[in-house]
């Protein structure tokens, strides 16, 4: 019997000490970020307008030139669709504003200046079990617009004069700014107004709703203030001294544990680079005369900052 053990025992110890080898070459412990991002596809998303494309090809095209393998999903909604599929792993990364994020995830959230809108970021993503990379400088708030004819034929300036046309106002924005913090709500609390009727486009205060605006169908717009219809129809942004509409700047919100460092890399270098200015040029692009197609605006511009190919 002692001998028939003597073997077994020689054999369990070999198993052993190859399992003690290789777990101090390989640990046991959960895949870092960097392990869980290496081996797949990372997937890019944006909302459903064309600035949130312009940036989502951003990202995808540096990831990619970074040597990842990318997959691209635009247009996939608003945040009701995209932070569910972020947190399902239906989607890794996607370009949001701070601001309007915030509220989505809290609405109770502090917003009353940049700085507290960054501190609070990172909580309030992480419940949802995404994070958020580097803000960038560039900015694009919401805002309500008018034509400069009905500007100055009801002597406008802030959003405030508009409430003594409440009854005459018909308002176009996307559909859920009827219901957000932010949208009518929050014009009706901080300001009185409150319009008459509500007209929702869905194409994030895009053509159909400046189109909408210049033929007389509504009379007042929720446009982002980046947009190149602004100054190309001679539009009004009228002011928001309650500052209604909270600081928007750009960042990129991810999949916990999906992106690893280089990853993390790549795109903290577009955010370091991204001005509200240089923004606005991309959108002239995309959306002015030149009709740019947003992958390829998105080249260019990384090329010329010397993002590609580095």
């Amino acid at each position: 019997m002692r001998k028939q053990k003597l073997p077994l025992i020689a054999a369990l110890s070999v198993v052993a000490g190859s399992l003690i080898l290789s777990g101090c070459s390989n640990p046991t412990a959960a895949p870092s970020p960097s392990d869980s991002a290496s081996g797949g596809t990372l997937t890019v998303s944006s909302a459903n307008f064309t600035e949130s494309e312009i940036i989502g090809n951003l990202y995808a095209e540096a990831l990619k030139d970074a040597g990842f393998t990318v997959e691209t999903k635009f247009n996939i909604g608003t945040r009701e669709a995209y932070i569910p599929a972020l947190s399902d792993g239906s989607i890794d990364l996607i370009p949001d504003y701070t601001g309007n994020l915030l509220l989505f995830l809290d609405k109770n959230a502090d917003v009353s200046s940049p700085s507290s809108i960054l501190s609070a970021l990172p909580a309030a993503l992480a419940s949802k079990k995404l994070t958020m990379l580097t803000a960038a400088s560039a900015e694009d708030k919401d805002a309500v617009v008018v034509t400069r004819a009905t500007a100055e034929k009801w002597n406008l300036k802030t959003i405030e004069d508009l409430v003594p046309h409440n009854d005459e106002v018909i308002m176009a924005g996307p559909p859920e700014f009827k219901e957000r913090a932010v949208g009518l709500p929050g014009l009706e609390k901080n300001y009185g107004f409150a319009p008459v009727k509500f007209e929702p486009i869905s194409d994030g205060g895009g053509p159909a709703t400046v189109k909408a605006l210049l033929d007389g169908k509504v009379t007042a717009a929720n446009i982002f203030t980046t947009s190149t219809a602004i100054p190309a129809n001679d539009l009004v942004v009228l002011e928001d001294p309650k500052n209604n509409f909270p600081a928007q700047q750009v960042v990129p919100v991810a999949a916990e544990g999906k992106l690893d460092d280089k990853a993390v890399a790549a795109i903290d270098a577009i955010s370091a680079k991204l001005s509200t200015e240089e923004l606005i040029k991309l959108n002239g692009q995309v959306s002015g005369d030149a009709k740019v197609e947003p992958k390829q605006a998105a080249i260019t511009w990384l090329t010329e900052q010397g993002l590609l190919g580095k």
